[in-house]
């Protein structure tokens, strides 16, 4: 339960650790102005972690942070593009003796409500709750659960979006019976599933969020598809575009699993009914059991372009090492994909907790969190054109390391207020939080040049 002065992204030996001069990135094609780094949950006690991130389209000074802390799901906002954060504020109905609450998801309407969501378990079944805001996050007045039909169900991971026309669709990871789930769970990090009934469902609201209609199964294959994690996003005609993560069912009794693959699937008809799945990047490898993070992001520029973005983890046929990440690219709404194009320089056995936010045309800004110097976690970024390819080598954006031994989170935020700029957002556990042992959410604007 299950995103200044600027480093290179290096190899663990330090002999390889080098500055990389923002001459440098400009002979690539881009350069990078990092504003100011905000502390945005100093003043919530305890660990905070897994951040989510939104932006209104009607309006992109207002940037959303939502998170695990507050003891619940707490949430602050920007008025000013991501310079500066209010106080977070705790989520309705995420705090509680009676209640745990974990996995927050943002999204922002097309009039500017913004709904923050999250999933609690409560009275031993697992759900999303969707609260909206009618005022640009100082109050959320309207609280939703997606109750399901099962009285012990399993449920993990949500993800958001608003359509056009205003209707929201929230997508979770859903299993009839949570007995056949077994975990894999690291110690400085969250779990994975060993086995398992996984499968994506899509529920739709068209009343703003008052109520959500039922479960529709969008990957081939319940009870027992195996996949999970489905981020998504609503084209301007309606079509619903989603990434998710596939493992194989290898014995219907067990539920058994072996790695992952991305897929790629989508719905003209609201979601009633879903495309063939399509393999994005097989040739790249796959996602192994034991990935405690949430891996696989997808956006779309304003040209049209869609952006796939994940990580694998294991070896090649020769034997080398394949812990990368990974963007692909579709010019015909998901039809076809690029061939993978390598994200990260180094291919350690670590985390690599990728996203994408889409620029301009031809544009996207994909940023990870990931400790692959051997000082501990960091934030990357770096620029990706669909015609001419990396156009910047990668930047470290954070000014500290956190510990690695401490969970930064599943997920980080990435997003474009725009074509120009971007803001960051990302959990780590730093020496100025009480020395290293207390995660934090973390966030910083930044401009891009191009050249």
């Amino acid at each position: 339960m299950a995103r200044n002065r600027v480093l290179l992204v290096v190899p663990r030996s330090m002999a390889a650790l080098a500055l990389i001069s923002l001459a440098a990135a400009a002979a690539c094609g881009s350069t990078y102005s990092v504003g100011p780094i905000t502390n945005i949950s100093s003043s919530c006690s305890g660990q905070n972690a897994e951040v989510e991130q939104a932006v209104d389209p009607t309006d992109p000074e207002y940037v959303y942070e939502e998170w695990m802390g507050c003891k619940g799901i707490a949430f602050a906002v920007s008025t000013n593009g991501g310079l500066t954060f209010s106080n977070p504020i705790s989520v309705p109905d995420s705090v509680g003796s009676s209640v745990n609450s974990w996995d927050p998801a943002l999204a922002v309407g097309p009039d500017g409500t913004v709904y923050a969501a999250f999933m609690l378990a409560k009275n031993a079944q697992w759900y999303p709750v969707v609260a909206a805001s009618f005022d640009h996050g100082q109050s959320f007045t309207q609280v939703t659960s997606l109750i399901p039909p099962d009285a012990k169900n399993w449920g993990d991971r949500d993800f958001i979006a608003v359509g056009p026309d205003g209707a929201v669709y929230v997508t979770w990871d859903y299993g009839p019976e949570r007995t056949s789930v077994t975990y894999i769970c690291s110690s400085a990090g969250s779990c994975a599933f060993a086995t398992g009934d996984l499968n994506v469902v899509i529920q739709k609201s068209t009343d703003g969020g008052k109520t959500f209609g039922p479960m529709v199964h969008v990957s081939p294959g319940f009870p027992a598809s195996g996949a999970d994690s489905a981020p998504m996003v609503v084209e301007s005609n309606g079509e619903i575009d989603i990434l998710y993560q596939g493992y194989k069912v290898t014995n219907t009794a067990t539920y058994t699993l072996n790695p992952a693959y991305s897929y790629f699937t989508s719905s003209t008809d609201g979601g009633a009914t879903w495309s063939t799945p399509i393999q994005v990047g097989p040739q790249a490898g796959t996602m192994s059991l034991a990935e405690w993070w949430i891996d696989g992001d997808i956006a779309m520029d304003s040209g049209g372009n869609l952006y796939a973005t994940w990580d694998t983890q294991g070896s090649n046929p020769d034997g080398t090492p394949n812990d990368l990440g990974w963007i692909s690219f579709s010019t015909d709404h998901g039809q076809s994909w690029s061939v993978p194009v390598q994200v990260t320089p180094d291919s350690l056995n670590i985390p690599h907790i990728v996203q994408v936010a889409s620029g301009g045309s031809g544009i996207a800004y994909v940023a990870w969190l990931s400790d692959s110097n051997p000082r501990g976690y960091a934030m990357y970024l770096r620029t990706f054109s669909v015609t001419r390819g990396w156009l910047s080598d990668p930047i470290q954006v954070s000014t500290q390391f956190g510990n690695s031994s401490v969970w930064p989170g599943d997920t980080i935020g990435v997003s474009a207020t725009s074509p120009n700029n971007v803001v960051l957002s990302w959990g780590s556990a730093v020496p100025t939080s009480d020395g290293g042992k207390q995660s934090e959410i973390f966030a910083a604007p930044v401009s891009i040049t191009f050249h």
